[in-house]
């Protein structure tokens, strides 16, 4: 009787490991999909060109927990405010209209493809388009991204000569504040 009780332990036990061991490894993959993005994320951009140029942008993604962002964002070059952010009075104000589409891999890392749609671009060129690389952290409540190509407004092609990264915050979140 006891070798019979000691391998139904011994069987009872590897059961509990092994189930264990696969819900475990159900949630390895971190639990990021295109839904934990799902929620408003303010951001800053600072970008550097060739010959010491600096960009700076800030604004606001939202996400829609499916594939789909809209933005608005302000930015400026070397202290000038770029294109179409200024109205026809000098007031500043965001661009928008800026819509989008991203993917998020199940180990948090992802990417992201952003449709400026600038309106008044000569015949045949970019209405400009970003492409980036990003990765979550914090669960989703932070996304530091790098610019992997940039065709601006106007352009017939990609502009190579930028070093641009980024850092989006959920709105609402502890870190929505640096």
């Amino acid at each position: 009787m006891n070798s019979w009780l000691g391998k139904g332990i011994l069987v009872v036990a590897t059961l509990v490991l092994v189930l264990s061991g696969i819900t475990w490894a159900a949630h390895d993959d971190h639990g990021c999909s295109n839904a934990t993005l799902r929620a408003a994320y303010g951001f800053r951009v600072v970008g550097q060109g060739p010959d010491n140029s600096v960009t700076a942008v800030v604004g606001m993604k939202h996400f829609d927990g499916a594939g789909k962002l809209t933005q608005v964002d302000f930015g400026v070059d070397d202290g000038t405010p770029q294109s179409g952010e200024v109205d026809a009075k000098g007031a500043f104000q965001f661009r928008t209209g800026e819509t989008g589409t991203y993917t998020v891999n199940p180990d948090c890392t992802g990417s992201m493809e952003i449709h400026l749609n600038a309106s008044s671009v000569p015949p045949g060129t970019s209405t400009g388009v970003i492409k980036i690389m990003f990765v979550l952290s914090n669960h989703g409540r932070a996304i530091h991204e790098v610019v992997a190509e940039s065709t601006p407004p106007g352009a017939s092609g990609p502009d190579h000569t930028f070093t641009t990264r980024a850092d989006d915050w959920k709105l609402g979140s502890d870190n929505d504040h640096e």
